[in-house]
């Protein structure tokens, strides 16, 4: 159903080792690309051997009220049907696993009617996410409702786990007892998926064959076109090098900002960027295989010195390309691998002479950055890998 992969992917790995996994999830959410059609409460639903259950709670749309009331809505339904939820499946370990900590209460209500583990998986850190990017006031009622129930999560569970590496100094100072209750635990890849991979689009191909063709070395951006992207460095770093002639800006996908970068590139004239529609999880691999280089960037934040976790990344890396890499956090995936060039996440300059760098560069020189983050990939961050560090967290 797309764009919630993790528990997913999670699931059948344990279940290849023989465990029995139920994901109990919203039929509504706001992050995917098709929602079920649930017909009542807690309907089992078995999709590619995962068990799902879904709990109705209504649509949404933004992060208003409505959202609020889904999450209310979830939680309650939970909580008032833990018993029947342990009578029919008698847990060995509960996970919370979402954005928001409210389903720390119906999770450890779950846990403590079946005398099991409990283990919050915090993929973000809410309310922080809402008052230092949301800008919300930390004395708002719902804030100080998160903040309660991120303290609760932290304490009452048996571990905690994150997607970012030094998530542990927030939560050290929010209820969290102690640094070895703490478990690092990045998002990754499935090696089956490039295994399988479809074939990337006619129009994709044929854009960058002819690209290469005019000897054009193409740098790649693949995903969302938002400002959290930025992707206006992008286009300065395109201005930067235009008379170059020798790279190609490529941007891949869709977005709330699409449609005005087209119209920016337009109006200045950059005739090295070019733009194509977003392609099936399937065919990124095909996609990303065919640029020379691919570029990842993030507008600053206060929360990257917590970390990041991002999903493009370790696709970039498993295509084998050198990475221009324009974030700022306490952790960097891609300088640990040596597969690429680390700029300051607002300088179009410093992309410029990356791209320039990287065409400098022997081939063979760049083949080898673009084969270290294959490696690294494959070797540390493989869903396989992270299925069995997860299990070791529920056992030790």
């Amino acid at each position: 159903m797309g764009m919630e992969f993790r528990s997913y992917y999670l699931a059948r790995e344990w279940q290849k080792k023989g465990h029995k996994v139920r994901i109990v999830a919203a039929d509504f959410s706001h992050l995917r690309k098709q929602n079920p059609e649930v017909r009542k409460d807690f309907e089992l639903q078995n999709i590619d051997g995962v068990e799902y259950q879904w709990i109705r709670t209504g649509r949404y749309e933004g992060n208003g009220l409505a959202r609020a009331k889904t999450m209310f809505e979830f939680c309650g339904k939970l909580s008032l049907n833990a018993g029947n939820i342990v009578r029919s499946f008698r847990p060995d370990v509960v996970i919370s696993s979402s954005t928001y900590p409210l389903d720390t209460y119906p999770a450890q209500r779950i846990a403590k009617i079946a005398g099991c583990r409990y283990i919050h998986e915090a993929h973000d850190l809410w309310p922080l996410t809402l008052t230092e990017i949301g800008g919300m006031d930390p004395r708002n009622p719902f804030v100080v409702l998160l903040g309660a129930a991120e303290r609760e999560a932290y304490s009452g569970a048996d571990k905690v786990v994150s997607l970012f590496p030094d998530a542990y100094k927030h939560m050290l100072e929010h209820g969290l007892q102690s640094r070895e209750k703490f478990v690092y635990l990045p998002n990754g890849i499935v090696t089956g998926d490039w295994e399988d991979a479809e074939k990337a689009p006619e129009e994709h191909t044929k854009l960058i064959g002819d690209l290469k063709k005019q000897g054009r070395f193409v740098v790649m951006y693949l995903g969302g076109h938002a400002i959290s992207n930025a992707l206006d460095v992008l286009l300065d770093g395109a201005a930067l090098t235009e008379k170059d002639n020798n790279a190609a800006y490529v941007l891949v996908g869709k977005g709330v900002e699409k449609d005005r970068l087209m119209e920016r590139a337009a109006k200045e004239n950059l005739s090295n960027v070019f733009f194509l529609p977003p392609v099936s999880k399937r065919q990124v691999p095909s996609v990303l295989r065919e640029a020379d280089a691919l570029y990842v960037g993030a507008a600053r934040s206060s929360l990257y010195r917590f970390g990041v976790s991002l999903n493009k990344v370790y696709d970039y890396m498993m295509a084998g390309r050198p990475i221009i890499y324009g974030v700022e956090a306490s952790n960097n995936d891609v300088a640990d691998a040596g597969c690429g060039i680390t700029i300051k996440p607002d300088d179009p300059a410093a992309l410029a002479e990356a791209v320039k760098e990287l065409l400098r560069m022997d081939p063979e020189d760049r083949d080898a950055m673009g084969a270290r983050g294959h490696e690294s990939v494959i070797n540390n961050y493989d869903y396989s890998i992270i299925a069995e560090k997860f299990l070791d967290i529920m056992t030790d």
